[in-house]
């Protein structure tokens, strides 16, 4: 059984120690010492990168339409039948190269007439002309007689002036009846040869509609289509509808490529040339055209296909580009946040194109943004303007 009186010794030691404890602690704190605070909060991390200065280069494909750089309807000057063509639809023709001849019995006839017209004028000319060399031989004879006074009365002399005189007159008209009836006579001709029907152009026939014997009027109609259509074959013009929003830098002179979906994993070239210089106000698009060239059986290129063009939009001047998380729209306002030291602000921009990961923008009237600020990755309305953050630039 244990002593309680053994244990004592124990209980004497412990209590000592926890009374020396007390007076340290005592002693600590009546010397002014006190416990530490508990260390500030860092400031919050925001991804940040710099505004930079970059020329927009923009790729697009826009859809494009291949036509004939020159396109001509082959109607005749007049009415006749298809007496002979040489040509047929994908036939290649050279200018100047005869295509058709037609007959109209009417027109000789009128050739005919014409020629009796003329030589009936000329009859008529020579007539007049003997009878004027005639009537003024008289007439001098009797001048000259009359020189003699008694010889011949006065009367009659100057009666033969005045025969003369007419028949000089009648002279003129038979030399202008000579010149109408041959200008009626050439008239004609020049009709007849309007029977033969010749290539306007170098190129391709893409529509024939007559054979020999069809009856052709020069009368374009539904019921009366043209007897040939010629394109050229060589030179093509490619348009292209450009939205509205690009038609600011269209660069002349710039080749560009495109494909088409009859001719995959191969590409062709053409070269802007025209701008049509108005907008259409239906589709908000300006026509522009390139120039194709397409050397005679060198390519399949042909009118009406629809070609896939890559289309390169470039600014005239450089513009400042921020990464596309960083625009930030809202109902009232678009900006980005851009920082000042370690404060946020809000900065009030116009946004532009897209170009990869960088969106261009452009300052507001008074906007203040520049090369090289810092702003928002991640743009956001809850990053409030005035707010204290450590901005971390963005690799």
């Amino acid at each position: 059984m244990n002593n309680p009186r053994s244990n004592f010794p124990a209980l004497h030691v412990t209590f000592a120690v926890c009374l020396a404890l007390a007076a340290v602690g005592v002693t600590f704190c009546s010397s002014g010492g006190s416990v530490p605070a508990a260390a500030a909060p860092p400031l919050p991390t925001v991804a940040a990168a710099p505004v930079r200065l970059a020329p927009l280069v923009q790729r697009e494909i826009l859809p494009g339409e291949l036509q004939p750089f020159e396109s001509v309807a082959i109607y005749p000057r007049v009415n006749g039948f298809v007496d002979w063509i040489g040509v047929d639809r994908g036939s290649y023709v050279h200018r100047g190269q005869l295509l058709a001849r037609l007959s109209a019995p009417e027109l000789i006839a009128q050739r005919a007439a014409g020629q009796a017209q003329v030589q009936r004028a000329e009859a008529q000319r020579v007539e007049a002309v003997a009878k004027f060399n005639s009537d003024q031989g008289t007439w001098k004879h009797l001048q000259a007689a009359a020189a003699t006074p008694g010889v011949v009365a006065g009367n009659e002399v100057e009666v033969a002036r005045q025969a003369a005189e007419a028949d000089q007159a009648a002279v003129t008209a038979s030399v202008e009846n000579v010149t109408a009836a041959r200008a009626v006579l050439r008239s004609i001709t020049d009709t007849e040869s309007y029977l033969r029907l010749s290539a306007p152009l170098d190129g391709v026939v893409t529509e024939r509609n007559v054979h020999p014997g069809a009856l052709v009027s020069p009368t374009p109609s539904t019921g009366n289509p043209p007897l040939l259509r010629i394109a050229s074959a060589n030179r093509l013009r490619l348009v292209v509808a450009v939205p509205e929003r690009e038609t600011a830098a269209i660069p002349v002179g710039t080749v560009l490529s495109f494909t088409l979906p009859a001719f995959p994993g191969q590409a062709f070239h053409g070269e802007v040339a025209r701008l049509a210089h108005e907008v259409d106000p239906q589709t908000r698009t300006m026509a522009v055209e390139l120039d194709v060239h397409s050397p005679q059986g060198g390519s399949n290129l042909t009118p009406g296909m629809f070609p896939q063009v890559n289309w390169i939009m470039r600014r005239s001047q450089a513009s400042l580009f921020v990464p596309a998380g960083a625009l930030v729209r809202t109902t009232e306002r678009t900006f980005v946040v851009r920082f000042r030291g370690d404060r946020a602000e809000w900065v009030d921009v116009h946004p532009g194109e897209t170009m990869g990961d960088q969106v261009e923008v452009f300052n507001v009237p008074g906007g203040s943004l520049a090369v090289g600020d810092l702003v928002a990755v991640r743009g956001s309305d809850e990053l409030r303007a005035g707010t204290v953050v450590h901005p971390q630039v963005h690799p």
